[in-house]
């Protein structure tokens, strides 16, 4: 069994912390070559079999970086065709876990499927789909891989601010599915999304405080070097209070995502909170961290502000803050009205 402290270990020697934004083909290879692809994959599908502990770890290791390598997406779509009832199931598992790319896209898609059977519509959000061979798409019909060559299938790029990403729009113009390219019908489409949008939430609330430990890291390093009134900054008080701050946030968001990540019977929407959690403090600490360095935080020579750049999009994945807490706050109030009821029936009982 392949302990958590040996990928930690791996991870940060194949991606040093103080090389940023690795190249996106490079890192791609090297992810391919670890077998971090197959992480989750089951043993008798050809996977490592490894469980939710590793690929947070992994994904966690990959944040400090600001990863450009689209792992958290593939990891995805080879779950879901293991999990699907896709023909030549075993020649596909084997293509995604040895490199060939096919994200999952878990977003509601505005599709129509014409009387003749095409599907037509756009297919928002899918990343780094340049490098794809094809795309994991619920369609009207169920979930099914859209290969990128087929006829009537095109892809726009969406610029966004964090350039360590890319997104496109995956564009169907009366594309006609493959029925050995499906992987569920209608009615197990939304099975696969409830069990994979959990796995989502633990990758990106991962990759979220990676991310904001390497961002709290740098921060204090230049806090102990940047120098006023002949002392170091971190010295000063009002200074070491923010810097604990920020270290609080991430220490309670760290323990709620390996709760979370530990719990078998943690439902989805606690799962999202700790997402929710995770980016929330993320963007706590880019936005002190870029105010703790002063003007030289405000450059584009400087790299703290691509950390506050993969915070502001990661706070939107999978679900915006607003949403989830709004969700996580009711489902919390309808179970304190629930025991509230079961004990005032026992007392009366």
């Amino acid at each position: 069994m392949i302990e958590l402290n040996e990928l930690t270990d791996a991870a940060q020697k194949a991606f040093p912390a103080d090389a940023l934004s690795p190249d996106r083909d490079d890192s791609w290879k090297l992810v391919a070559e670890m077998g971090w692809l197959m992480v989750r994959l089951p043993e008798e599908d050809g996977g490592l079999g490894l469980g939710r502990e590793a690929s947070t770890a992994i994904h966690t290791e990959m944040g400090r970086v600001l990863a450009t390598a689209p792992l958290i997406p593939a990891q995805l779509g080879l779950q879901a065709v293991q999990a699907g009832a896709i023909a030549e199931r075993a020649e596909w598992l084997e293509r995604l876990a040895g490199g060939e790319y096919a994200p999952l896209h878990l977003l509601p898609a505005r599709l129509e499927r014409s009387a003749g059977g095409t599907v037509s519509g756009t297919v928002g959000g899918v990343f780094d789909a340049d490098m794809a061979s094809a795309v994991v798409v619920r369609l009207p019909m169920g979930y099914a891989l859209v290969p990128l060559d087929a006829p009537g299938v095109t892809i726009v790029e969406r610029p966004i601010w964090d350039s360590g990403r890319r997104l496109f729009d995956l564009v169907l113009d009366g594309y006609a599915p493959e029925p050995a390219l499906m992987l569920t019908d209608a009615d197990g489409a939304a099975a696969l999304h409830d069990a994979l949008a959990p796995e989502a939430h633990l990758a990106l609330a991962a990759d979220c405080l990676g991310a904001a430990g390497a961002a709290l890291d740098l921060t204090v390093e230049y806090m102990k070097m940047r120098r006023q009134f002949d002392r170091p900054i971190a010295m000063f008080q009002a200074l070491k209070h923010r810097a604990a701050d920020m270290k609080t946030r991430l220490v309670v968001a760290e323990a709620l995502l390996w709760s979370r990540v530990r719990d078998a019977e943690a439902t989805s929407t606690q799962i999202a909170a700790a997402k929710t959690l995770a980016a929330e403090a993320f963007q706590f600490v880019t936005e002190e961290a870029i105010q703790l360095h002063g003007g030289i935080g405000l450059t584009e020579e400087h790299p703290i502000h691509r950390f506050m750049k993969r915070a502001m999009l990661n706070l939107q994945l999978c679900g915006s803050p607003d949403h989830w807490n709004e969700r996580t706050g009711r489902e919390a109030l309808a179970a304190s009205a629930k025991a509230a009821a079961n004990a005032a029936a026992k007392a009366s009982g």
